[in-house]
């Protein structure tokens, strides 16, 4: 056991203030009732000082109660002492944000996510979450000792910023098969999600006071980086068909999009607004970024390639996460950039956090060039189609013509539009009530919205238990 104890040869007696060090740490809660506290032997050496110094502060604490001793165990914290007791606080001091930290401190504030719910529902529409239970996860540990095994030592030093070119060159096939992604591995840089992403984007690319164009409404975790990079946020309103490129404003320096499953929405943007927005990029010498957080899933029509698969000049930025189809913990994500901005992004990762954590990059990288991803994707994919299947007729046979719905077609989550005006606290709260948990759109807006929407994901419920949870809703509805 290490203990800090600052020792001064020109104050107060040695074993006094190792008698203070050590009562302080019992008061601050630093040793639990019961504990036993180092030997004396260990202590002194720990210190630099005499064993007689140490045993003379056990003396104090025994005559004062801090300590009890056991004849041939040692010395111990008397029960009832430490835990629950904290050290006195000095004065509160009023510390000066940056502007980076106050914003960042008001989003956090004002986020409004599935996971801060204050007590579990048995039908919880939660989204933003992956499929936890059919994960291979006995899979994944052995490919994880394999790798912690086989590492040669070299490789648990600082790794590559760019991350460790197996997970590129894994992560760029893969990109190429299912996303038609044009890019080879030296334009993949691995990120701890692409939350990390999103903000190394507006680091690298964004001044304070540039003009860029986002979904109105959008994704929070976008919004929020570009408000603490201090960018000018010009929305553009979306509809059933995604962002409308002819709203885009003439000048931009970005623009954020999420073009295979509209976020929250669920639009899917077809691919002559696809063209269209591209289009525009040119004429406005801008860049865009395109968001494919859950574009491994859709169900209807043939599925489009992506926007970067597109775009002939190298404008637009692809960020990509495997936080949905594996699991959030893990924190990898991936941006595939143009070649002239690699260098930069690097260094920016590189200034960020050095690297992404390697032993897990190995494991992701055999996951993925195995085959087993593209097999449980496959797996998954189907599974996700039942719960959609029994989610669309349990709204048409419970809801009817009380709501429209959008989003239905791709991703795990859709949109819920009731056609009569209520109040979106309301009746999230009166669904709470019944076990169902929805979620409100109106906090994605950045401009006020003119009619309330529910926000409904189904990766992780059951097809019985969305059938019950849209019942309890109907009722609330």
């Amino acid at each position: 056991m290490l203990l800090a104890i600052p020792l001064s040869r020109n104050g107060e007696p040695l074993f006094r203030q190792v008698y203070l060090g050590l009562r302080d740490a019992i008061r601050a809660g630093a040793f639990r009732g019961g504990e036993k506290l180092p030997a004396t032997r260990e202590l002194s050496e720990q210190l630099g000082v005499s064993r007689t110094v140490v045993l003379l502060a056990y003396d104090q604490l025994l005559a004062e109660g801090y300590a009890e001793g056991r004849p041939g165990s040692g010395t111990y914290v008397a029960q009832g002492l430490g835990a629950g007791r904290s050290a006195p606080s000095a004065a509160a001091v009023r510390l000066r944000l940056s502007r980076f930290g106050a914003a960042a401190a008001l989003a956090w504030a004002q986020m409004d996510f599935p996971g801060r719910r204050p007590r579990a529902l048995p039908y919880d529409f939660a989204y933003g979450r992956g499929d936890l239970q059919s994960f291979p996860f006995e899979t994944w540990r052995r490919l994880l000792l394999r790798s912690a095994r086989q590492a040669p030592v070299a490789e648990l030093d600082y790794g590559p910023a760019q991350g460790c070119a197996e997970l590129r060159e894994a992560v760029c096939a893969h990109l190429r098969r299912s996303r038609a992604v044009a890019c080879d591995a030296s334009q993949v840089v691995i990120v701890n999600g692409s939350q990390q992403a999103l903000d190394l984007i507006a680091r690298v690319l964004i001044n304070p006071g540039d003009r860029v164009a986002i979904e109105d409404p959008s994704y929070q975790g976008t919004r929020e980086a570009l408000r603490a990079a201090r960018a000018r946020l010009l929305p553009v309103a979306v509809d059933r068909e995604g962002l409308d490129p002819a709203r885009l404003p003439a000048r931009a320096r970005l623009a954020f999009v999420t073009p295979s499953h509209q976020f929250p929405t669920g639009a899917t943007l077809p691919l002559a607004r696809r063209l269209d927005l591209l289009a525009w990029a040119r004429q406005s010498g801008a860049v865009v970024v395109e968001d494919d957080y859950d574009g491994e899933f859709r169900y209807e029509g043939q599925r489009l390639e992506s926007l970067q698969g597109l775009d002939r000049e190298g404008r637009v930025l692809y960020v990509g996460t495997f936080s949905r189809t594996i699991f959030a913990a893990l924190r990898v994500g991936y941006l595939v950039a143009p070649r002239r901005l690699v260098t930069a992004f690097t260094a920016a990762k590189w200034l960020a956090d050095r690297h992404t954590a390697t032993l897990e990059q190995k494991t992701l990288a055999a996951f993925i060039a195995g085959g087993m991803y593209e097999r449980y994707l496959r797996s998954l994919q189907r599974r996700n189609a039942a719960r959609r299947q029994a989610l669309l007729a349990a709204i048409g046979g419970e809801l009817g013509g009380r709501v429209e719905m959008t989003g239905g077609g791709a991703g795990a989550h859709v949109v819920l539009w009731p056609t009569r005006r209520v109040a979106e606290d309301r009746v999230i709260a009166a669904a709470a009530a019944r076990g169902v948990g929805i979620y409100g759109i109106s906090p994605y807006y950045l401009k006020p919205p003119a009619r309330a929407g529910f926000i409904l994901g189904y990766a992780r419920l059951g097809e019985s238990e969305i059938r019950e949870g849209i019942r309890r809703l109907g009722a609330v509805l």
